[in-house]
């Protein structure tokens, strides 16, 4: 960039929407990983739409690159900027518009954080169900542009499901005001669906209206102990039949992760006396009575051998003690040291199978590697993790890192999955995109990034394959 394009993408922020400071600049630079380093010189922080607007009508015109960038939970290096990109954060874009209890829904910025959003749901008797580990930092912008996922999906569905409009700064700095509450539009194509799960390669999400739902009476937690994941799946059936569908997280883990948990994570403790091969974290919701009929269901599941143990929790304060043993997977993984790591998702039916064979193609490669897959067993979304082993060399394993994706994702599409459940493409995973997706879904793919963005200036190099 020029001075006299620095000056102008100044002008249009203001003297407090913009940095050139390297410490200010830096920690927005590296993704939680430490994969993926990037580079920026110049980091605009505007407060409005219009500024939005502004700044890619200029980078629109000098053809001058620009990252959009929220909380930088992404784990796919979609959100960071390389050499010549102008990283546009938006963080300052934090307001909540709306809360409208008798519509229910809300209209957000794009840097609301999703638990700030979850609060303020909350706080009008109503539940906004999207959740993910990094709720308490990841924002609205990019849970939507990442079309996120989360515990809850089994219930509520992707972020896709719970928006219901959006407000989109398109290439050329036009405004498209989506930002609509309404639940039945059929006039023609559903535009908003363009932009989520886009990575901002199509246009910067501004803001959203997102479908809120009534906050249930009743919330049951369980933690069980069982012997295979076949056993979780037939009480995943028992549970959602029992309570008509009322499951809204059914949680899996490997005992090696519990393993790693217990020992690196303060203040955890295992539920069980005895350890066990996997673990469920299984939740329901609903109007009062809903516990019956669950704590039922588990009594079942036990005296059936379904499961060998089970507790629920009976205060708030269990309940998150139940679930940090699950959210803490990620975390006590990068603890213990390098790993693998794959976001997939196969039919619900398959998942046992697929753990089984891609630890067996993955022994196969890496013999001494420890697999630790876990995840939302509920909607068939495993984390095929890859931990390495203690004495293995660091830097060798992490060398393997595509060769062992290739071999798991072969995997994955032998059972009809998906290589990207809900961490999105960015810049990892385009080799994948183009290598398993059909030549007319990536054409058409192509098509929409050309029209929207002629001249390349959004995110570009991420999500769609050259």
């Amino acid at each position: 960039m020029n001075d006299e394009i620095v000056a102008r993408l100044r002008a249009a922020v203001g003297p407090r929407g913009f940095t050139e400071d390297p410490a200010e600049i830096a920690p927005h630079l590296e993704e939680w990983r430490s994969k993926y380093k990037g580079r920026a010189t110049l980091m605009l922080k505007p407060t409005t739409t219009a500024e939005v607007s502004a700044v890619l009508a200029i980078c629109n015109e000098t053809r001058t690159p620009v990252v959009p960038q929220a909380g930088n939970t992404g784990l796919v290096g979609g959100q960071i900027p390389f050499d010549g990109e102008v990283l546009l954060s938006l963080s300052r874009l934090n307001r909540i518009r709306a809360v409208d209890a008798a519509d229910a829904s809300m209209i957000a910025e794009a840097g609301v954080i999703l638990a700030t959003a979850q609060c303020a749901a909350n706080d009008s008797g109503l539940l906004l169900p999207l959740s993910l580990a990094a709720e308490g930092s990841c924002t609205i912008g990019g849970t939507i542009s990442t079309n996120a996922g989360g515990v809850n999906v089994l219930r509520y569905g992707m972020a896709r499901e719970q928006i219901l409009g959006l407000e989109v700064v398109l290439a050329d700095g036009r405004v498209l005001d989506l930002l609509r509450t309404l639940r039945k539009d059929n006039t023609g194509y559903d535009l908003k669906q363009l932009f989520i799960g886009a990575e901002g390669t199509l246009g910067i999400v501004t803001a959203a209206a997102l479908k809120l739902f009534p906050k249930p009476a009743t919330r049951c937690t369980a933690f069980l102990a069982v012997p295979d994941v076949n056993a979780a799946l037939t009480l995943l059936a028992r549970v959602q039949g029992a309570t008509g569908s009322l499951v809204n997280a059914f949680e899996i883990l490997p005992l090696i992760g519990m393993e790693f948990v217990l020992k690196h994570i303060a203040g955890t403790v295992d539920p069980f006396r005895t350890p066990a091969t996997w673990y469920v974290l299984c939740e329901a919701s609903g109007a009062a009575g809903v516990e019956a009929v669950f704590e039922a269901a588990l009594a079942t599941a036990l005296s059936d051998g379904l499961a060998s143990d089970a507790v629920i929790a009976s205060s708030e304060t269990q309940r998150a003690a139940l679930w940090k043993l699950r959210e803490s997977m990620s975390e006590a993984q990068k603890k213990e040291g390098p790993s693998l790591k794959h976001d997939v998702s196969v039919p619900v039916s398959a998942v046992a199978d697929f753990i089984a064979k891609s630890i067996a193609a993955v022994k196969v490669a890496l013999p001494s590697a420890r697999p630790v897959p876990f995840g939302h067993l509920g909607d068939g979304n495993i984390h095929f993790n890859i931990q390495a082993a203690k004495d293995a060399d660091m830097a060798s394993f992490l060398a393997r890192w595509d060769e062992i994706a290739r071999v798991v994702h072969d995997v994955v599409r032998d059972f009809g999955g998906s290589f990207s459940a809900e961490h999105g493409i960015g810049v990892m995973k385009r080799a994948d995109l183009a290598r398993y997706k059909s030549p007319v879904e990536l054409d058409l793919m192509r098509t929409l990034k050309g029209s929207l963005d002629p001249k390349n200036i959004l995110n570009p190099g991420k999500l769609v394959p050259e």
